[in-house]
């Protein structure tokens, strides 16, 4: 059965409460031995519940035992098949949803407060507390005792802030980076005042103020405003009395910036619209202020505990080689084992690689095992060893396994079963092919620096990448498989050097070291280059993040080392590169030369957080570099952030602190970061590593438990309804007619419950923080006809009485992929922007928020190019080629002055996405797909294919354009006059303006795309989908090293825009079989 599917047993699922069943029959066991049976309420609080049964419990024997009900509360076990405390006890049943109607009484242990917040620390990340509790990982402890100080230690911070203060970290006004020049032109402002949270029509003023006018001015100018207007009655009024905040969103204008500074207040004049602002009084955000006070006063309490444990002696490794013994593995099921099979052959023989790595940097040459026969289990009891010494291992260097099948080889089977084994299979020598079976990495030395030693046994995975390093995969991660039932294991033996534990040694140690080596050395090694090496250097410094060096370059560059740092210091990563990692000597020469080397800008250091550069003092460096960014930028980059993580092969390191740190002191920033970690709890490979960053978060932000865990459950009743959907639609889907009426009502009905209502009532929007939604208009609520029948939501804007918002809610989908195309098209916006150039882009809203699961931000007032065209014409076919549609719809919308300013906006617009579209491949690009809204603005939407990934029929590529650029959109931009070439040419220009700026900026989107490799995303998998950036000259670092000059790169791009232009009635001959199709299902 499909997972979107609810059992039809679930006695939880949607469709069970449509049944006008509100009652569900739920066993009770009591301490005292006594078993009740009783019908309760299914939109029941456990705290009614408990009450219900309190009462039902008096009329049975040994009553007086239980003593007080308060000192009692339930467990159950969930759908999850884990034991759960119900400790917060405002849930509602359905909610809960037990594995089986049975709840047992228990009583309550001493610290409420506390087992409260850790029952609402694991619902809201779910995973619960015990589960942690319950591994047995001593890093695992450490890390959580460490954050629990750090954590209690940041809310009593909290505690002793003013409101003020409590306001500015909590809802910090979004900044424009950078030093802003006066701006001649005034600025007309519409205030309101808000008195007891009670909006009066006659508290509006507009405004005209120049841009650098500050917060407090504005306030006061529109106090004495009201004065004059109102009369006597307003003089009780002070600036002092209220705050500034943006009418519709909780975004407060704190500080005293100029006006311009802030990010809407320059959003609003760019698109050359009248700021709305509100004065809410002190008094609310003190009320709220002291609300979240005394949220963190029940919890935050007490002293911590158990101080940290000294730390053994300090001892260096010894010289001898780096060896392990190789036991047995354990296969499980696999391609070759435990499959049927029709004919009778030997079973395989099985070998294990193994090898060191330091990043992607191979230390020495792998070691294999000899071959073992058998069917489950393969026993060696060798011993592998390494051509190392063990004083020459890097700190982080990790051991990585693959174990693989030898079998002969074989003619090629035409039968497809198994086919996925060929995209793996390596032919070795004659006649043998080697398939891999599971691969397991671990790190050499401990989360303390201690080199592991012991038996260990290592649960392996099966799904490998699409590229692998000698059958290894060192870019996978360290931790092994959780579910050790169904994976091959792998005992391991790594024997003792020492009678006492070995542990890499200190930093101080190091930088002796370093100064040793440079003491007996000569001088002439730290000599500059002559001319010719400066300009070898200066040539492979251009290059691009993914251009391969040399051996001879890599010493070239390790020789010029100082060179680089004072000619070059952007060069880092190449320099770390040319390191030899397995020579302890180098390795101390680079962290003393770390110490001196200049600082990094924070765009420059994030490609020191690829997988590349794993040394712990380089990331450090590199999270140093990151604490200049702003909040805004770190919000720019905190999707990459969050996906390098996974290259940390520590819980405790300098980036989760660095972003725990910045998350906890701004809440949008907090709020992104719970987000993107929550949404990948599902995967066990970093489940553990982000449960950990989540609980230490929630921590650390107690008032913001309430608030996330509202969101949580607002969405798991939007997955109830949309699985209500499915189920509809299957049941019905022989009469479409009878089916979308039945389902429509059907899902009216859901969120007309109360249940639904109340949850889904009173949020703040996953999408941004900053908005809230009072309820949802249930009656303009629908479903979208769509393979995974996605919900549109209406909601209605607390803070802007009468208006709406639009939210899609995705069950089924993967929504990352347009998740991080939306980001680049945001930084894009942001580049055009810093070099003066706004383009009108449009990056709407996504946040991918469970496995498969997610929201869209709709855009308000907008329509698909299909839907204008198709209403503009009778017959579908013909609708495609209706140049006219276009410019007709924009003039129905707008009228004078506002269509030339329409018009305006939907050049720029095009202009953007034209080149953007280009540069990232995006394809898919039917009309469906592309947007326009009443004011002109053209965007894209739906960014399933990326990277030069485009769709094809019968083995040809539908997109045989660059971008899309039709004749009805030149049409719209000439203003309907065949002849306007001026317009054209404005247009045009617009286009190469938007390239060059983006082109000199490729490196920057190169990094951020590597950073992106492990997320998982269908069109990311290896370095080969990012030489799509730069093979077909897109950014053109690469043709910058090979001399290639701007005006050479832009005539390249004209090229491609002249090709568009003419092939673009293979546009629309797609667009016309589209809107044939779509036309059919309707």
């Amino acid at each position: 059965m499909p997972p979107a599917m609810p059992d039809d047993l679930d006695l939880w699922a949607a469709h069970s409460q449509l049944s006008g069943e509100d009652l569900v029959t739920v066993d009770f066991l009591l301490p005292t031995g006594i078993y009740i049976q009783m019908d309760v309420p299914r939109e029941a609080t456990i705290q009614h519940i408990k009450l219900l049964l309190w009462k039902q419990a008096q009329s049975y024997p040994l009553f007086p035992s239980l003593g007080e009900m308060e000192g009692h509360m339930f467990e159950c076990v969930n759908q999850a098949a884990v034991h759960e405390e119900l400790e917060d006890e405002t849930r509602r049943l359905c909610d809960v949803r037990p594995f089986c109607p049975m709840l047992k009484l228990v009583t309550r242990n001493c610290g409420r407060a506390e087992r409260l917040l850790d029952s609402k620390i694991g619902v809201l990340i779910g995973k619960g507390l015990h589960e942690l509790d319950a591994l047995q990982d001593q890093e695992v402890k450490d890390f959580r005792s460490k954050m629990f100080r750090i954590s209690e230690e940041k809310m009593q911070r909290v505690q002793l802030m003013t409101w003020s203060e409590w306001l500015q970290a909590c809802f910090s006004p979004q900044l424009e980076p950078g030093v802003h020049h006066a701006i001649s032109v005034s600025l007309c402002v519409c205030v309101c005042c808000v008195d007891d949270n009670v909006l009066s029509l006659q508290d509006t003023a507009s405004l005209k103020v120049w841009p650098s006018t500050s917060p407090s001015e504005l306030m006061e100018q529109a106090l004495r405003k009201w004065l004059t207007t109102h009369g006597p009655e307003e003089e009780g009024r002070q600036a002092e009395q209220y705050v500034l905040r943006v009418s519709d969103k909780l975004e407060f204008l704190c500080g005293d910036h100029p006006l311009i500074q802030y990010k809407y207040i320059k959003a609003c004049l760019q698109a050359k619209e009248c700021p709305h602002l509100t004065l809410v009084q002190v008094s609310s955000v003190q009320a709220m202020f002291e609300k979240e006070i005394s949220a963190i006063g029940a919890v935050v309490n007490r002293k911590s505990s158990n101080p940290p444990l000294p730390l053994p002696p300090k001892r260096r490794g010894p010289s001898v080689s780096y060896t392990l013994s190789l036991c047995r593995v354990c296969l499980s099921r696999s391609p070759y084992y435990g499959e049927p099979l029709v004919v009778v052959v030997p079973p395989p023989q099985v070998q294990v690689r193994a090898g060191l790595f330091h990043g992607t940097e191979l230390l020495c040459k792998p070691v294999v095992s000899s071959e073992s026969s058998g069917r489950s289990e393969h026993v060696w009891n060798r011993t592998l060893e390494f051509d190392i010494t063990v004083s020459d291992l890097p700190r982080m260097a990790r051991l990585c396994f693959a174990v693989y099948a030898v079998m002969d080889k074989v003619k090629k089977q035409k039968s497809t079963k198994n086919a996925h084994i060929n995209k793996y299979q390596t032919i070795r020598k004659a006649g043998k092919v080697h398939y891999p079976v599971a691969w397991v990495n671990t790190m050499v030395f401990d989360y303390k620096g201690q080199l592991k030693t012991g038996d260990i046994i290592l649960h392996s995975w099966s799904s490998f990448p699409d590229e692998l390093e000698e059958m290894l995969n060192p870019i996978g991660t360290i931790q092994t498989n959780p579910y050790t039932e169904n994976s091959t294991a792998l005992h391991i033996h790594l024997p003792d050097y020492n009678p006492h534990p070995i542990l890499f040694p200190p930093f101080d140690k190091i930088l002796e070291k370093a100064a040793e080596i440079a003491g007996s050395s000569d001088c002439s090694t730290m000599s500059r280059g002559g001319k010719k090496f400066h300009i070898e250097l200066k040539e492979i410094m251009e290059r691009d993040p993914l251009s391969q060096l040399c051996e001879n370059e890599k010493d070239l560059i390790w020789t010029l080392r100082y060179d680089c740092m004072e000619n070059f210091p952007q060069s880092l990563p190449k320099l770390l590169l040319s390191v030899k990692w397995s020579k302890h000597e180098d390795m101390a020469q680079l962290q003393a030369l770390l110490q001196i080397w200049p600082k990094l800008s924070p765009r420059d250091a994030l490609e020191l957080l690829d997988f590349n550069y794993p040394d712990q003092y380089v990331r450090e460096y590199a999270v140093g570099c990151l604490r200049d960014m702003s909040d805004e930028e770190l919000s720019q980059y905190l999707l990459q952030l969050v996906q390098v993580l996974r290259y940390e092969p520590y819980y405790d390191c300098a980036l989760t602190r660095f972003l725990l740190n910045r998350a906890q002191c701004n809440r949008n920033i907090g709020h992104f970061l719970f987000w993107h970690l929550r949404s990948e709890m599902h995967m066990p490979a970093v489940s553990v590593q982000f449960s950990l960053i989540l609980e230490a978060y929630c921590r650390g932000s107690i008032p913001h438990i309430e608030v996330l865990k509202k969101q949580v459950e607002a969405l798991s009743k939007l997955k109830s309804v949309n699985e209500l959907i499915k189920l509809g639609t299957i049941k019905n889907a022989r009469s479409k007619t009878k089916e979308a009426m039945l389902t429509k009502e059907a899902m009216m009905t859901c969120l007309r419950q109360s249940g639904y209502t109340e949850t889904l009532s009173d949020l703040h929007s996953p999408l941004n923080p900053s908005v809230l939604l009072s309820g949802i208009n249930v009656e303009k609520c629908r479903y979208m006809d769509s393979k995974m029948k996605p919900l549109w939501i209406v909601y209605n804007n607390k803070l802007l009485g009468g208006d709406t918002l639009g939210i899609i809610f995705k069950n089924g989908d993967d929504l990352r992929q347009d998740m991080l195309t939306l980001q680049i098209l945001r930084l894009m916006d942001l580049l055009w922007k810093e070099a003066n150039l706004d383009l009108r882009i449009v990056p709407y809203g996504c946040l991918a928020t469970g496995d498969r699961s997610g929201l869209i931000e709709v855009v308000s007032s907008a329509d698909t190019i299909a839907n204008i065209q198709l209403t503009s014409s009778n017959v579908a076919a013909a609708a495609a080629f209706n140049k006219d549609a276009l410019l007709n719809w924009l003039k129905e919308k707008n009228s004078g002055d506002a269509l030339e300013k329409a018009i305006e906006e939907f050049t720029l617009s095009c202009a953007g996405y034209c080149v953007a579209t280009y540069v990232l491949g995006i394809g898919d690009r039917h009309s469906d797909n592309i947007m326009v809204r009443s004011t002109g603005q053209l965007f894209h939407i739906d960014f399933g294919h990326i990277l030069g990934n485009f769709k094809s029929k019968f083995g040809i590529k539908r997109e045989r354009v660059p971008f899309i650029l039709t004749h009805d959109f030149i049409h719209v931009i000439q203003q309907g006059k065949t002849g306007n070439t001026e317009k054209f040419g404005s247009f045009r220009n617009y286009c190469e303006q938007a390239y060059l700026i983006l082109r000199r900026n490729g490196n920057l989107f190169i990094t951020l795309f590597a950073l992106m490799l492990t997320a998982g995303l269908p069109e990311l998998t290896s370095v080969k989908d990012i030489q799509y950036l730069k093979v077909i000259g897109r950014f053109t670092w690469d043709s910058l090293a090979l001399g290639k000059t701007d005006d050479e790169a832009l005539k390249q791009f004209r090229q491609k825009f002249d090709e568009a232009l003419r092939e673009s009635w293979t546009t629309k001959v797609n667009w016309m079989a589209h809107n044939v199709v779509k036309d059919n299902r309707s």
